[in-house]
C-alpha cells in the first residue's frame, strides 16, 4: 500500500492506516487543493485504478467537476461539520454510471483534509425500492372503480365532437381528428376493462411489438403535450416482442413522456431521449412462482430537465405525490402499478441534469406470446 509522504508524516500512524484498509467501503483523503493523498484497496477496486495511480491524481481527475460529490466536500471543508448524501449519479467513463451515498468529514484538527466514504447502491438494493414503488401503486386501484364513470361520460363527447371534426376538416387536418378518436376509443377499452386496475388484474396478453408501441406514443406526443420538443430515438432493431396488453403499455409510456415533457418547462434546449436495449442476466424472483423471471427488454425515457429533488425520489411512485403543483401525482403511481401487473419493473435513474426511467418488462416466447 503507497501513502502520500504529507499524510504519512502529519496524520496517519500504522494502525489508523491498516484500519482504513480493512474498511470494505471506498475510503478517499484530499487535501486543501483536492489532491489524493490516502486511497484505501477498496477505492482501488471502485474506480479501476491503482492506489498509486489515485494518490497521484485530483479529486477533479476522477469525479466530474458538478457532482454533488465535489460540492458536498466543499462544503464539509469550510463549515467543518461531517455531511451525508444519498443517491448521488456518479458517471465517469471508466466506472461507468453508479449510484452512491457518500459520507464526508474533516480530519480532526487538520480542517484542510477532507475524507470521502462511498457507498454503492446495489442493484439488489435498487430492485428493493422498485418492489416498495409496487406495493404503494396498488393504492390507485380503489380510486380506478369510482373514477371510471366519472371519465367515460365526457370522453364520448369527445369522440363524437371529433367525428364531426374529421368530417368537415381539410384532408390534411383529418389523420389529427383520427387520433382523437382513435385515442378515445382506446380509454374508453380500458375502462371497459377495469379490472386490469384492480388487485386481480385481467389483462389481455400477447406478443407486442415494443417499438410500435413507443412510435404510436412518440406520435401522440409530438402532436400534443410535447409539441416543439425533439424526442430522439435509439432502438435496437434486433429487439424481441414484448409479453403484455398493448393498450396498458401505450398507457405506460404515455405517462412517462408526459411526466418527461413537463419536466422540461422552462429548460433552454429541451429533449427527450427513448432508448431500447435487451439486456441479458435481469431476472426478478416472483411471490407465487418457484422460478425467477426474466426481464430482458429495456425501455428508458430520459429528459434533461433539472432532475427530481433528492428528498422525492423514494416517493416518486407513490400516488399523490408529485414535483408539479398543479399535478394529482396519480401518473406515476399508475405507471408502477401496470409495470406490476405485467410483471415487469421500473426503476429511477435522478442525476442534477437528467432524469431516466428505466421499465424492464418480461419478452414473449412465441407469436401468440407464450
Amino acid at each position: 500500500m503507497k501513502i502520500s509522504r504529507s499524510f504519512e508524516t502529519n496524520l496517519a500512524p500504522d494502525f489508523f492506516a491498516e484500519l482504513l484498509s480493512a474498511i470494505p467501503l471506498p475510503v478517499l483523503v484530499a487535501d486543501g487543493s483536492d489532491e489524493i493523498v490516502y486511497a484505501n484497496p477498496a477505492a482501488e477496486n471502485f474506480f479501476q485504478l491503482s492506489i498509486v495511480g489515485l494518490t497521484n491524481r485530483n479529486l477533479q481527475d476522477l469525479i466530474p467537476q458538478d457532482s454533488p460529490l465535489m460540492s458536498l466536500a466543499h462544503k464539509v471543508r469550510r463549515t467543518g461539520n461531517s455531511m451525508q448524501e444519498f443517491s448521488i449519479r456518479l458517471a465517469t467513463p471508466r466506472i461507468g454510471d453508479k449510484m452512491v451515498s457518500l459520507t464526508a468529514a474533516t480530519l480532526g484538527s487538520h480542517a484542510s483534509f477532507v475524507a470521502l466514504v462511498l457507498n454503492e447502491i446495489t442493484v439488489a438494493e435498487r430492485i428493493d425500492t422498485s418492489l416498495v414503488h409496487r406495493d404503494v401503486a396498488r393504492s390507485v386501484s380503489a380510486m380506478s372503480a369510482v373514477l371510471a364513470h366519472e371519465i367515460k361520460n365526457p370522453l364520448s363527447g369527445v369522440r363524437g365532437a371529433a367525428q364531426l371534426l374529421e368530417q368537415s376538416a381539410p384532408s390534411d387536418e383529418r389523420p389529427l381528428a383520427r387520433l382523437i378518436v382513435d385515442e378515445s376509443d382506446r380509454i374508453c377499452r380500458l375502462i371497459d376493462r377495469i379490472e386490469a386496475f384492480s388487485d386481480r388484474p385481467r389483462i389481455e396478453k400477447y406478443a407486442v411489438n415494443l417499438h410500435e408501441v413507443l412510435d404510436h406514443v412518440i406520435h401522440i406526443a409530438n402532436t400534443g403535450f410535447a409539441k416543439g420538443i425533439p424526442i430522439a430515438k435509439a432502438y435496437d432493431p434486433s429487439l424481441p416482442r414484448v409479453y403484455g396488453d398493448r393498450d396498458h403499455l401505450i398507457q405506460v409510456f404515455l405517462n412517462l413522456a408526459k411526466n418527461a415533457a413537463e419536466a422540461l418547462d422552462g429548460v433552454q434546449e429541451p429533449s427527450i431521449r427513448v432508448h431500447t436495449a435487451f439486456q441479458y442476466g435481469m431476472r426478478l424472483a416472483t411471490p407465487g412462482l418457484h422460478s425467477r423471471v426474466d426481464l430482458p427488454l429495456i425501455v428508458s425515457i430520459e429528459d434533461n430537465g433539472g432532475g427530481i429533488p433528492d428528498e422525492m425520489v423514494r416517493q416518486i411512485f407513490d400516488p399523490f405525490v408529485s414535483t408539479k403543483a398543479q399535478n394529482a401525482g396519480l401518473g406515476l403511481a399508475l405507471v408502477a402499478k401496470l409495470v406490476d401487473d405485467h410483471g415487469g419493473m421500473i426503476d429511477v435513474l435522478n442525476g442534477s441534469d437528467k432524469t431516466t426511467f428505466k421499465v424492464m418488462m418480461p419478452m414473449a416466447r412465441s407469436d401468440n406470446g407464450e
